[in-house]
């Protein structure tokens, strides 16, 4: 039944939501959908057509399932060909509506529209559940009805929209979806309470265009399968968990598997959980199954399901969900005929942009990809194992944050701080820690104070930023690897081929200088000449500090060093004295990615000109840290760090990128949607606060403070102290005296800062269930 007659409070918010929508949107992303050259390596689907995106509930990894939102952005943002899914259940009189579970009590404000009290108690899947459910209300009951955010770990800010239900006649004949897609889940439930979804599928198949449909009953499906042309409507069996039992056959679905032919009576193809094809331990991929190809030569497609970006990933995928999608599509050995994802924007550019890249492939876009302590997303920051991994994902400039030991060996490690980057708390050594008010207000364990012999000796520790999101990184080789000295890291650079260039990290120096008598500076200066730097051209070497007075002195050396000066905090803006003024030590800047695009509770804001300023003075600008865990994103990139990485490479503007999983930007680069001479709408930058202007007034979050703007007071220094003959012992606090004042990072006091700067806060709601 179409909703202009059984929901006309519906139909007007819909028809206000598609004469609105697209406006609001229309600086989001390019309406553009341009599918690329696909022919350039044969797919092993069972076509040999590229695989199809089946969008579960539209975009419902940002949107509420089933939303109206949800499906027109799914639409506008995945490749042309994209299929929109639709849970289908029944109303007490028999209208279908697409929603994604039986019981209103989540996803919904049903409890508060239609009353708690009206709940009943069925038998679901042979479990007895209480709930408003479906079967229960009229259509016309269900007017007030407002759609809501489901999963508990994604954002519920787009609630104030009051989504309406829709049912399957409005989502095609809205929304005019390339494909369309019904699922139904309990045929059996609705039989049991005299109504017919077989007779609501034959009835709705002749009203509207349905491409797919899918069931995990067989019965279901062998009661239709007369009346479908398989050229027209596929009939698919969704296969459940492989103990689960079917209930007309009553054999579990990994018994069911066995007998492809048997399906094949009845069904074109099969839905399966990913597992089913890549099984997974202990958070590892295992040897893929024989199923791809079983089912291809039954003449049976299959589709893989349970494709969530703001879901823990196997550790192979190193949280980057455009390589999970390679590794069902484009290994070499299969591809499945088609995904179903919660975020179709994903897998739109795993197919159309990444799928048969050559291994050889130029790159496409300009930034350097710089190394964040190497690979230390997928090994211990600074060990050999980090950088060969760095090298051969293929970074541009591999980084050393130089520290010093105590018998004035310089070596590369993450902090000063031996705690965070080893398990140096679990030996001997804790009696050396102590609190040094100039470097840290916590208790650490210092470099300085061991030999290189005793640092070489610990044992490393993979640095895991998001732990408090249970997000850890590769724990197979969490304490993997070996430290190296400044000079070993030199010579690996140097050996390797494919780097551009290496990048010297300098903190702590007037610390050091003053309070160890050890200087980093000197330790640089002549590591870098013993192992040949000043005497080559193949790899450009870069200085990079938060301190200008180090970059000065590095300045006076008269070397070919690029000076890249480190801001290290967020700022929302510069003034342009202050950039006349790091022009005149420094030919680059790093800054953080808030000081580009800043967010507030995770929505980005709008852009600064802090980007825009510095390269007036031909500045290059690169961009810290750019992680693939998709806590550490805004929601407007979609839990996908291709996406991130894209919209501040080219919307931005910015001259490189600093992360921890180099592989992804590197990937990047090579894309081919970026040769295309329209960007297609999943490789187009996102556009800052488009999102927020989608958040009613009653969602909106509360108004932050702005980052500071850095000004010329804060880039100023007093020269760097001299390096004492003998070092006096080190400030140690044990709360007997007054404490100094806590000064930057860098240990170098800044000239007339005031206050300094602020800290500009990225609220992520906690992971329950599932985001972004």
């Amino acid at each position: 039944m179409s909703c202009w007659n059984k929901f006309p409070a519906m139909c007007s918010s819909s028809r206000t939501f598609l004469l609105l929508f697209p406006l609001v949107l229309h600086s989001f992303v390019a309406l553009v959908f341009a599918q690329g050259s696909n022919n350039t390596s044969p797919w092993q689907t069972l076509s040999g057509d590229p695989p199809f995106v089946v969008a579960r509930g539209g975009f419902s990894g940002l949107f509420p399932d089933s939303s109206g939102f949800a499906y027109s952005f799914a639409v506008m943002v995945s490749v042309p060909d994209v299929i929109l899914w639709c849970d289908v259940q029944l109303t007490k009189d028999g209208v279908g509506i697409c929603f994604p579970d039986l019981s209103f009590n989540n996803a919904t404000d049903a409890k508060g529209v239609l009353g708690e009290n009206r709940s009943s108690v069925y038998l679901v899947n042979g479990v007895p559940t209480k709930g408003l459910f479906t079967v229960d209300f009229n259509a016309e009951e269900l007017a007030n009805v407002s759609l809501t955010q489901g999963i508990f770990s994604r954002t519920n800010r787009f609630d104030g929209n009051r989504f309406v239900i829709l049912t399957p006649e409005d989502v095609v004949n809205q929304f005019k979806p390339p494909g369309f897609w019904l699922n139904v889940q309990h045929d059996a439930f609705f039989t049991q309470r005299n109504l017919s979804m077989r007779n609501f599928v034959l009835s709705v198949s002749r009203r509207i265009s349905v491409n797919y449909i899918s069931s995990p009953e067989v019965g279901f499906l062998r009661s239709i399968a007369s009346r479908f042309n398989p050229r027209t409507t596929k009939l698919i069996l969704r296969v459940l968990q492989p103990t689960d039992i079917e209930i007309t056959t009553n054999q579990t679905y990994q018994s069911l598997l066995r007998n492809l032919t048997f399906i094949k009576t009845f069904a074109s193809g099969i839905l399966v959980p990913k597992t089913y094809i890549l099984p997974i331990k202990d958070g590892y991929i295992q040897s893929e199954t024989s199923l791809v190809s079983d089912a291809h030569k039954a003449n049976l497609e299959i589709f893989a399901s349970e494709f969530y970006s703001d879901l823990p990933l196997s550790y192979n995928y190193s949280y980057d969900p455009v390589t999970e999608y390679l590794s069902y599509i484009d290994n070499g050995k299969f591809s499945v005929d088609g995904v179903l994802t919660d975020f179709p924007i994903s897998p739109s550019s795993a197919i159309d942009c990444f799928a048969h890249l050559d291994k050889n492939a130029k790159s496409q876009a300009k930034p350097l990809v710089i190394s964040k302590f190497g690979a230390s997303g997928d090994f211990p920051g600074c060990t050999d194992l980090a950088y060969s991994k760095a090298i051969s994902d293929g970074v541009d400039v591999l980084d050393c944050p130089v520290q010093m030991s105590k018998d004035g060996i310089p070596f590369c490690m993450s902090s000063i701080n031996l705690i965070e980057s080893t398990t140096i708390s679990q030996t001997s050594f804790t009696t050396l820690s102590k609190k040094i008010p100039e470097i840290s207000p916590n208790d650490g364990i210092f470099a300085f104070d061991l030999t290189w012999e005793e640092i070489h000796g610990l044992t490393p520790s993979i640095l895991s930023p998001s732990s408090k999101f249970t997000l850890f990184r590769n724990p197979k080789s969490r304490n993997s690897g070996e430290f190296l000295t400044l000079p070993d890291f030199l010579d690996l650079a140097k050996n390797s081929s494919t780097l551009s260039g290496v990048l010297i990290h300098i903190e702590n120096a007037a610390y050091l200088a003053k309070a160890q008598g050890l200087s980093v500076i000197d330790a640089v200066i002549d590591s870098l000449s013993k192992t040949g730097y000043d005497n080559q051209t193949a790899q450009k070497v870069l200085i990079q500090s938060p301190s200008s007075s180090v970059l000065i002195k590095f300045k006076q050396e008269k070397k070919k060093y690029e000076l890249v000066y480190k801001v290290d905090e967020s700022i929302s803006d510069v003034l342009n004295s202050t950039v006349v003024d790091i022009k005149s030590f420094a030919n680059s800047v790093t800054v953080s990615k808030t000081s580009v695009l800043p967010v507030n509770e995770q929505f980005l804001i709008g852009p600064t000109d802090v980007v825009t300023k510095l390269q007036s003075l031909n500045l290059s600008v690169y961009v810290e840290t750019f992680s693939n865990e998709f806590v550490s994103q805004a929601w407007d990139f979609f839990s996908d760090a291709t996406v991130e990485i894209n919209s501040f490479v080219m919307g931005s503007g910015i001259d490189g990128v600093i992360t921890d999983f180099p592989k992804t930007s590197a990937r990047y680069k090579k894309n081919r949607c970026l040769t295309m001479k329209v960007a297609p709408s999943y490789m187009s930058p996102v556009q800052p606060g488009s999102l927020m202007q989608l958040i009613t007034a009653d969602y909106q979050p509360p108004k932050e403070r702005p980052s500071p703007i850095l000004d010329d007071n804060d880039v100023a220094e007093p020269p760097l102290p001299p390096v004492s003959k003998k070092a006096p012992g080190p400030a140690v606090d044990d709360g007997s005296t007054a404490k100094p004042p806590t000064s930057k990072p860098n240990g170098q006091p800044k000239l007339g800062a005031g206050t300094g700067f602020l800290l500009l806060n990225l609220a992520i709601l906690c992971l329950s269930l599932l985001p972004f």
